[in-house]
């Protein structure tokens, strides 16, 4: 089976707890080398935030435990990247 080594989540947050704590929620995740938190939007009770996940074998559903107990919710998975090595997006006459 495949390692997941790069997710990317778009993901709707309370105010509480802040993306610092959730960062290094994530992080103390087994398989999970590093997380990049980055608020999109915010109003006056939720935050718009992607969250990156990188890691050798990241396990999808510990993620999101994590991010469901913080009473956060997924609203896509917008990038995955899997395998043994890291590939990035090509770009194309297109982009």
């Amino acid at each position: 089976m495949a390692n997941i080594r790069r997710i990317v989540l778009d993901v709707l947050k309370p105010h509480s707890p802040s993306i610092l704590e959730i960062a290094k929620q994530l992080a103390d995740l087994v398989g999970v080398d590093g997380i990049d938190i980055s608020l999109i939007e915010m109003d006056q009770k939720v935050e718009n935030v992607k969250i990156t996940c990188e890691g050798d074998s990241i396990i999808y559903e510990e993620v999101e435990v994590v991010i469901k107990a913080n009473g956060a919710s997924i609203h896509s998975l917008d990038k995955i990247s899997v395998g043994t090595s890291l590939v990035e997006e090509a770009v194309t006459h297109q982009d």
